[in-house]
């Protein structure tokens, strides 16, 4: 029909549009990326990781292609906003102080306003706005509840927590997958999507 004919005419406008700016994109997306990894513990591998795990969750929902796309995005690029935190305090071995926290606790609000200037991006920076937001509303920045949280953000909330655990940080020691799986089904329904948490925990399970 005429209309399928305009809807795959559209298509591959766009995916020749993609193809002609990917070489840009990419460049801003590298340079994103080096200067979070000059700045925090932030690594080429613990993105990696993360990226394969969100596929992971992304297959086992049926979520689409374009889904999966942003999600590997974010595993890149969900802590942008920490190039914009003091070292002193992002870096901080002991622990923080309340004012510390406070000012650690704005960068997904200036992540958010980085992806925001690249048109790319401008979807990806909702779901990095949102990566701190917990389950039972008392996240931040906006307290989202639930299913109001942007299932982008949910998956690499939870994904982020377990590479963490596993791989350690400088104010916390890594602990063995055993106990970082026993700490999301801990989280389960108060931090983490509880759905979310049955599905990871059952593919580390496999995986193992």
């Amino acid at each position: 029909s005429a209309e399928h004919l305009i809807r795959e005419a559209e298509k591959w406008i766009y995916q020749k549009k993609l193809l002609i700016n990917q070489s840009h994109r990419s460049s801003i997306i590298r340079l994103l990326i080096s200067m979070l990894q000059e700045k925090s513990a932030e690594t080429q591998e613990h993105s990696g990781r993360m990226a394969n795990h969100c596929r992971w969750i992304a297959k086992k929902l049926h979520l689409s292609d374009e889904m999966i796309d942003d999600l590997i995005l974010l595993s890149m690029l969900h802590d942008i906003g920490k190039v914009g935190i003091p070292d002193t305090i992002l870096n901080k071995p002991g622990p923080l102080t309340a004012e510390e926290r406070l000012i650690i606790n704005r960068h997904p609000e200036i992540g958010y306003r980085i992806a925001q200037t690249v048109p790319e991006l401008r979807q990806v920076a909702v779901y990095i706005l949102a990566h701190h937001e917990r389950w039972d509303g008392t996240g931040y920045p906006k307290g989202l509840r639930g299913k109001e949280i942007p299932i982008a953000s949910r998956i690499i909330a939870l994904v982020d927590a377990f590479d963490v655990i596993i791989t350690g940080r400088t104010y916390q020691p890594a602990r063995s997958r055993e106990e970082a799986i026993a700490e999301l089904r801990r989280c389960s329904g108060t931090q983490f999507d509880p759905e979310l948490v049955a599905i990871y925990v059952q593919l580390l399970v496999e995986e193992a």
